[in-house]
């Protein structure tokens, strides 16, 4: 079922998308599509990872990427245990150190972590043990969405190969912008991104993209449109005058659809804020490729855990 170029995968750690290739992004892709058929069955299960044991460590609220790392890993018949920092001994003052190593103690395959400070799962790797999958790291990163992404816009038809794909709203706080903008740009991809100044990475010039804070301009040439939360939980500061101004200039509603190409797909990470990023009409609408992401986050995280547990070897 794996691909030759992803044969050295199992044992290594997913911290970031540029640990991957472009062929081993593909290899993954082609994994992960063989894993939705398993998700439209009647029996949802495979005895791949029988006897294997993934931990969910997430000390960031999360429902797309916790619960579909959990359904990935028990339709592959592995024992998923989660753990949130509000249920766990960090709020005795245990610090994350001390909480990897006594989990790591116990023996998991896996470990799926989240945390809202850039480096933390990298840090863990470094003294877990077992495999570290990277589910979000502050604004740093986020490889799994980033692969469900690609995966979700190939299943739509599309070709990775230079294709055109704008990135609207809060890009500054935004792993999963950057996560994205490192994966496409492996496949030539014609990135833009959109938003206030204020939201836009200090080193934006350095990431190879084009810049504009015109979402008219954004859309009308993308193929892909992938629109970002507003990350309130993240500022310091207010960086916009308010959610209302921010929302006239720069929501995807119907009307700016209309500027739109006829066969672009609209994409967002979620969760929604409608009425502000997204209205709802075109969120539900005939553009909206947004459940399909959450759809293929399994299929895809299924792949990752069958690969880097050893399910290949199987």
């Amino acid at each position: 079922m794996a691909e030759p170029v992803l044969a050295a995968f199992r044992g290594r750690h997913l911290l970031s998308i540029s640990d991957l290739s472009a062929d081993e992004i593909s290899g993954l892709i082609n994994t992960a599509h063989r894993f939705v058929e398993v998700s439209e069955r009647e029996v949802k299960k495979l005895p791949t990872l029988r006897g294997k044991t993934v931990v969910n460590l997430f000390f960031e609220p999360s429902t797309r990427t916790r619960t579909s790392f959990e359904i990935a890993g028990k339709r592959l018949s592995a024992d998923v245990i989660n753990i949130s920092a509000q249920s766990s001994s960090v709020l005795k003052g245990e610090t994350f150190k001390d909480t990897v190593l006594n989990v790591a103690s116990m023996n998991p395959d896996a470990l799926v972590i989240r945390h809202p400070s850039p480096g933390t799962p990298l840090y863990a790797s470094k003294i877990a043990g077992c495999s570290v999958i990277n589910g979000g790291d502050g604004a740093h990163a986020h490889p799994t969405q980033a692969l469900l992404d690609m995966m979700t816009i190939m299943e739509h038809g599309k070709s990775l190969q230079n294709i055109r794909v704008s990135i609207i709203g809060d890009v500054l706080h935004s792993r999963v912008a950057r996560s994205n903008i490192a994966a496409f740009k492996m496949f030539d991809a014609k990135i833009t991104v959109c938003g206030p100044k204020t939201l836009m990475p200090p080193d934006v010039g350095s990431l190879g993209v084009r810049v504009t804070h015109d979402i008219s301009e954004a859309v009308r040439e993308a193929e892909v449109i992938m629109m970002l939360r507003i990350q309130t939980e993240r500022m310091a500061q207010g960086l916009f005058p308010s959610l209302r101004e921010y929302s006239a200039q720069f929501c995807l509603d119907s009307r700016v659809m209309k500027k739109a190409r006829p066969d672009a797909i609209v994409m967002h990470p979620g969760p929604i804020n409608r009425g502000i990023e997204i209205s709802s009409e075109v969120a539900d609408g005939p553009y909206s490729v947004i459940l399909d992401q959450v759809a293929h986050g399994v299929a895809m995280r299924m792949a990752v855990l069958y690969l880097l547990c050893g399910g290949a070897e199987q």
